[in-house]
C-alpha cells in the first residue's frame, strides 16, 4: 500500500511535475502539456482521449466550438475543429486498411439555452446546465468527414421510443462489428455490424439473473490478452464493478472494484488503465475524488494512479479512495508507446489534459 513519495522536499517540488503513483506505475505529472489559450479553443470536459496511427493525440470535448482537438505527441495544437457533437463523450481511432477512421459517442447532453446559472445536477428540471436529447453514435474519416451515424434503436423496433439511448462508449472488433455502452439512457449493451446494422443487445435492470443486469455501464474493451475468444469487459458503474461477457453477450464473470466508480479500461499490454470518475467515500460518490485503476491480465488491480495503493486481504479486494491530491473526475485516458498516460478530465473547470510521464 506504498505511495510513491517525492525523495525532494516540498520546497523544492514543482507542483506542476510532482511524482504520483508506485513502483513500476509510477509517474511525474506534465500539467502544462496540452495548455491552449482558453478564448480560442475552448473545452467543458475533456471527455475522452485516443492515439492515431501517427501517433497523435486527439480529445474530445462537447465544447461545440472545437469539439476534436488534436494535438502533438509534445502537446502542440496540430487541428481543431467540430461543432457538431454537443454531447460528444467517447472516441476512438480504427484503422482499417492503412487509413484511420474515428468513431465518435455523443451521449446526447445539450447545453441549455434556458440555464438558470446555478443547477447543474437537477438533470430532469427545465433550467438545469445541460438537459437531455438522444444520442448517437457516428463514424467519421480522419478529417472529420461523416460516413454514417447510428441514432436512436426505436427507428428499427429494437427499443420502445419511451426508452432513452444516451450512449457512453463504444469498443470496435477485428471484423469491424461495433459495441456500444448505453450507460446514460436504458443500460443496454447494443452490437452493431460494421456497417452499423442491428446485431443484438443485452444488459438492462430487470433480468432474473442480477448478474446480467448493468447500472450506468459507463465503458466497454475487448480484452485480447489471452489466447483464445476475445472477452468484452464492460463496466458497471453504478454498481462499482466491471463486468466480463462473451462476444455475444454471455456473462462469464465479475470483478469487483469497491470504493470506485469505475468506467471501462483502455488496454495497453498486459495491462488495463481504468479511469474512476468518483470515491465512494462518506456513503456517497465524492466529488474531485477520481484517480485511475490499473488492472492486470488477471483482472487483479495492481496500482492505483492518484488513488490508494490496492489491498487484497484472503483474496479479496479492499475498498480504494483517492488520495485527494491529483484528479478531480478522471473520465478518458489514452497511452502511448513509451508509456505515458494522456487524462482528460469532466468538471475539472475546463482544463486540458494531464500528461503522466513514465518514469
Amino acid at each position: 500500500m506504498t505511495q510513491y513519495v517525492s525523495p525532494l522536499p516540498k520546497s523544492q517540488q514543482d507542483p506542476h511535475e510532482k511524482i504520483v503513483g508506485a513502483g513500476e506505475f509510477t509517474y511525474k505529472v506534465n500539467t502544462h502539456w496540452g495548455q491552449l489559450d482558453p478564448a480560442m479553443f475552448p473545452v467543458e470536459n475533456c471527455h475522452d482521449l485516443a492515439i492515431d496511427s501517427q501517433g497523435r493525440i486527439i480529445m474530445i470535448t462537447d465544447n461545440v466550438k472545437n469539439n476534436i482537438i488534436i494535438y502533438s505527441p509534445e502537446g502542440k495544437l496540430l487541428e481543431a475543429w467540430g461543432t457538431e457533437f454537443p454531447g460528444a463523450h467517447a472516441i476512438k481511432v480504427v484503422n482499417e486498411n492503412g487509413q484511420d477512421y474515428l468513431y465518435v459517442v455523443d451521449s446526447g447532453w445539450l447545453v441549455n439555452p434556458k440555464w438558470d446559472g446555478v443547477s447543474t445536477d437537477d438533470w430532469d428540471s427545465p433550467t438545469n446546465k445541460v438537459v437531455a436529447q438522444s444520442g448517437f453514435i457516428a463514424k467519421l474519416s480522419i478529417e472529420g468527414r461523416l460516413i454514417f451515424s447510428v441514432g436512436h434503436p426505436q427507428t428499427i423496433g429494437v427499443y420502445t421510443p419511451e426508452q432513452p439511448f444516451r450512449p457512453t462508449d463504444i469498443a470496435i472488433a477485428n471484423n469491424g462489428d461495433f459495441y456500444v455502452t448505453d450507460g446514460y439512457g436504458s443500460d443496454y449493451v447494443l452490437q452493431y455490424n460494421k456497417q452499423g446494422q442491428y446485431i443484438r443487445h443485452w444488459g438492462g435492470h430487470d433480468n432474473q439473473d442480477p448478474n446480467l443486469n448493468l447500472s450506468n455501464t459507463h465503458g466497454i474493451a475487448i480484452d485480447s490478452r489471452k489466447p483464445g475468444e476475445p472477452k468484452l469487459i464492460i463496466s458497471s458503474r453504478g454498481e462499482r464493478a466491471l463486468k466480463i461477457f462473451s462476444m455475444t453477450g454471455e456473462y462469464i464473470s465479475t470483478i469487483e472494484t469497491p470504493g470506485a466508480y469505475i468506467g471501462g479500461p483502455v488496454l495497453d499490454g498486459k495491462f488495463g488503465y481504468a479511469p474512476v470518475c468518483w470515491s465512494h467515500h462518506d456513503g456517497k460518490n465524492a466529488e474531485d475524488s477520481g484517480f485511475i485503476a490499473i488492472l492486470d491480465e488477471n483482472h487483479k488491480v495492481v496500482a492505483n494512479i492518484g488513488g490508494t495503493q490496492p489491498e487484497y486481504i484472503d483474496g479479496k479486494l479492499q475498498p480504494m479512495c483517492s488520495t485527494w491530491d491529483l484528479f478531480k473526475h478522471c473520465h478518458g485516458v489514452c497511452i502511448d508507446e513509451q508509456g505515458n498516460v494522456y487524462v482528460g478530465q469532466w468538471r475539472a473547470n475546463q482544463s486540458y489534459p494531464i500528461k503522466l510521464e513514465k518514469l
